[in-house]
């Protein structure tokens, strides 16, 4: 059985996926929910239970922006590789394609192919980009405070990683600065797991 947390998430995302449906494609004939957010706000827990509460309405895909990044120094550049190599040719209806980054060996590694979906997920840092906001069915915005999400980063990936974190974290505040994706959002919601409303529409 699920933790409480991981059913709550759940069922934020069964009606995410249901309002998503109910609004008009915007991605060739497709429909494209992007999760953005802090590193650490639990946009992937999200991304993965959208992606399941999607297959049950029709095809669905999920795209992990970790993927596409050139590492630690990658994030300036992540959205226009998603949308030069992925979203670009799915509004043609074509298969997009993207090199998985290895964050092992630092370097870009197997092909991926994202076919045609009825309803592609993509989340990670940077998803709410404005270079590509009519694409965009529903853009979710994960809500945790950053030094929650420092923490937490910090604690998965080990404290040798603090600077990389750190430095991060400073690269993502610039972004958002810039992109305003929390304050274009139509729905945020919260990653702390505490909030009375775990969802807020804006």
């Amino acid at each position: 059985m699920s933790p409480p947390w991981r059913r709550r998430v759940a069922e934020v995302a069964d009606l995410l996926v249901w309002s998503t449906l109910m609004r008009p494609p915007t991605l060739g004939p497709a429909r494209l929910i992007c999760v953005d957010g802090h590193a650490g706000s639990g946009k992937s827990t999200l991304g993965e239970e959208l992606a399941a509460a999607a297959v049950a309405e029709g095809s669905a895909d999920l795209v992990h922006l970790d993927d596409l990044l050139d590492g630690w120094e990658g994030l300036a550049d992540v959205a226009g590789t998603l949308e030069r190599d992925v979203l670009g040719p799915l509004v043609e209806g074509r298969t997009g394609r993207y090199r998985r980054y290895d964050w092992h060996e630092e370097r870009f590694g197997d092909l991926v192919e994202v076919a045609p979906v009825d309803l592609l997920v993509v989340e990670g840092v940077g998803a709410g980009a404005r270079s590509y906001a009519h694409l965009v069915t529903t853009l979710v915005w994960v809500d945790a405070p950053p030094a929650l999400c420092l923490d937490r980063g910090i604690a998965r990936d080990g404290e040798k990683l603090r600077p990389r974190w750190v430095r991060w974290r400073e690269q993502e505040l610039e972004l958002f600065r810039r992109e305003r994706s929390r304050e274009r959002a139509d729905v945020v919601v919260d990653g702390t797991g505490e909030a009375e409303r775990a969802v807020v529409w804006v």
